[in-house]
């Protein structure tokens, strides 16, 4: 607990001083690992890892090939580098990786397509990120989502998938923005703050692990502008689709 307790405080006191590029991904992970109790996954040989979400996930993959372990299925973003590190670095593991996001998807949207592109699946791995289209499209499509229906879901959600597989190993990743992108408007905010929080309170009483995407993008942001890393806020640049794979593979051992 002590070694626990001197990671929070070093990662707080940079965190105070604005120190430029000081803060390591595996910081930011430690010290949110501190907060929120989560472990690394370690992965064995033959499991499978599904990497679930909206279009940060998707990243324009090809949704005719239900296949794994190729750039066609698991398209050209976070999941997919991702991926691609975990076949090369354990490859006598005989891994399976799919990613099944899906653009513009919200949390009830996953529900209905869950049997299909999770359940019938099995991972003994699923990743997912889920919560920005909760918010952005209540002022951009009319959605009528709350911090509420979106908690809700969530776990309903991961309720049903413990049920049907109950060694399944989480991995929640936090819904982030970054301010001034073109996509992201000042009335998110502070809600935006609670589906965050939401995320990261139902990891931990899930037992997942939970990847603090936007700690590590404001942390970014110190490097390079938001631009370089979103195009618009929301969806990464291929620079901001390697950041999120290396704070993703930061968590297995």
């Amino acid at each position: 607990m002590k070694n626990k307790n001197n990671s929070r405080r070093s990662f707080l006191k940079k965190a105070a001083l604005g120190t430029i590029a000081a803060i390591s991904i595996p910081e930011i992970l430690s010290a949110s690992m501190v907060r929120g109790g989560s472990k690394k996954v370690e992965l064995l040989k033959g499991q499978t890892i599904l990497f679930q979400g909206d279009s940060i996930t998707d990243s324009s993959r090809n949704k005719e090939d239900n296949g794994y372990n190729n750039a066609r299925a698991l398209g050209s973003g976070y999941a997919m580098l991702a991926g691609a590190a975990l076949l090369e670095k354990y490859a006598s593991h005989e891994l399976k990786i799919y990613n099944k996001g899906i653009s513009g998807n919200k949390v009830y949207q996953l529900a209905e397509r869950w049997d299909m592109d999770c359940l019938e699946i099995k991972p003994d791995v699923l990743s997912i990120l889920i919560g920005v289209n909760d918010i952005w499209h209540k002022y951009k499509k009319d959605y009528k989502g709350t911090i509420e229906i979106y908690r809700n879901d969530y776990i309903a959600l991961l309720e049903r998938t413990k049920k049907v597989l109950p060694d399944v190993k989480l991995i929640i990743g936090e819904p982030f923005a970054i301010k001034n992108g073109s996509a992201v408007e000042d009335k998110w905010y502070p809600e935006f703050y609670e589906y965050q929080k939401a995320a990261r309170e139902i990891a931990a009483n899930f037992g997942g692990v939970f990847i603090p995407y936007q700690a590590i993008y404001d942390e970014a942001g110190k490097r390079a502008p938001g631009t370089f890393w979103t195009a618009d806020g929301v969806h990464p640049t291929l620079a901001g689709a390697q950041l999120m794979a290396e704070a993703w593979l930061t968590v297995i051992k």
